[in-house]
């Protein structure tokens, strides 16, 4: 079976890894393109380009999938399976071509969280367990006939990271199953309306932008250790937080926190703290203890890094 593979960033690879270890017959990847990155805009490969060069494989990087060119290319492959992973919506000429159609790995149990960010959106959302589904691409995103589906539990101290690569292993094992029982015919799709008893039970997984990453105060202590979880390590969630001697206010990216519930008269945002080891921010129903912060222009650091680091305003010097 020749096999086209597409993909971009970390989570792919392992899933085109099993496959080229494996000896199936990847015939080509396709990736995005070069695009500059960092202080410095250098350019920058995607981890599945780093890949595919260090294994010597065939290599697309199209600008544009309805392009006539890359259209070309793709059906002079003659490829029988097109498998996705974290790539672009394709274009039904694309994921249409080959004779056992395109195949897409999700990271979650579909139909629930469609969507871009489903690692994430299930964290935030406080879900026990999450897993990845493998389903043929069709015209509406995510939505095509499941293939195989596998769960994992997530822990109450999981974030995104964890996660993320928990997903990543025992998704490239699910690409490899769905190759060899497509290679059997031995798939029947099933339909992802069977899962659905109602549209309003569905939770989607949004794109997530800058602002979403905003903790808020009003939320409780479950909400926002979820919240804090679900965008860590990547995209973080932030917040301004005044702390005591402080005049001004100080934004900072939250990664890691403990959390505690208990009645308090304090306002949601207060700062507690010794000093110099702790300091936990107060809300509704109790607290969140802060253990990793960075601060804008500054590492990644352990709180009482940053507590340490604040000084007290120097009094006003004059006659007494």
């Amino acid at each position: 079976m020749r096999i086209v593979f597409m993909g971009t960033p970390d989570f792919a690879v392992e899933s085109l890894k099993i496959l080229v270890e494996n000896k199936y017959n990847v015939v080509c990847v396709i990736t995005m393109p070069d695009k500059p990155s960092g202080r410095g805009h250098k350019i920058q490969y995607s981890p599945v380009k780093q890949y595919a060069l260090e294994k010597n494989l065939p290599l697309l990087q199209p600008e544009k999938l309805k392009n006539e060119a890359f259209i070309d290319q793709l059906r002079n492959l003659n490829a029988d399976l097109q498998i996705v992973v974290a790539f672009r919506m394709l274009p039904e000429v694309v994921w249409n071509m080959p004779t056992y159609g395109t195949f897409n790995l999700h990271a979650s149990l579909l139909p629930q969280y469609r969507g871009a960010a489903p690692i994430n959106w299930a964290i935030i959302n406080g879900e026990k367990e999450t897993g990845a589904t493998t389903f043929f691409l069709t015209h509406e995103i995510d939505t095509g006939k499941i293939i195989l589906q596998e769960k994992i539990a997530i822990s109450e101290t999981d974030n995104a990271g964890i996660v993320h690569d928990n997903l990543m292993e025992m998704g490239a094992e699910l690409v490899k199953k769905t190759v060899d029982l497509l290679m059997e015919d031995k798939i029947e799709g099933i339909d992802q309306a069977q899962f659905i008893q109602s549209e309003n039970e569905l939770k989607s997984a949004p794109k997530i932008f800058k602002e979403t990453c905003q903790i808020d105060l009003q939320w409780n202590v479950e909400k926002v250790y979820n919240f804090i979880r679900g965008m860590s390590p990547y995209p973080t969630a932030w917040i301004e937080l005044q702390f005591p001697h402080q005049e001004n206010q100080i934004l900072m990216k939250v990664y890691e926190t403990d959390k505690e519930i208990i009645q308090h008269a304090l306002t949601p945002g207060t700062i507690v703290t010794d000093e110099k080891k702790h300091a936990k921010m107060a809300l509704s129903d109790g607290f969140i203890h802060l253990k990793s912060v960075q601060v804008a222009g500054k590492k990644r650091m352990e709180i009482g890094e940053l507590l340490r680091g604040i000084k007290p305003p120097k009094s006003p010097k004059g006659d007494l």
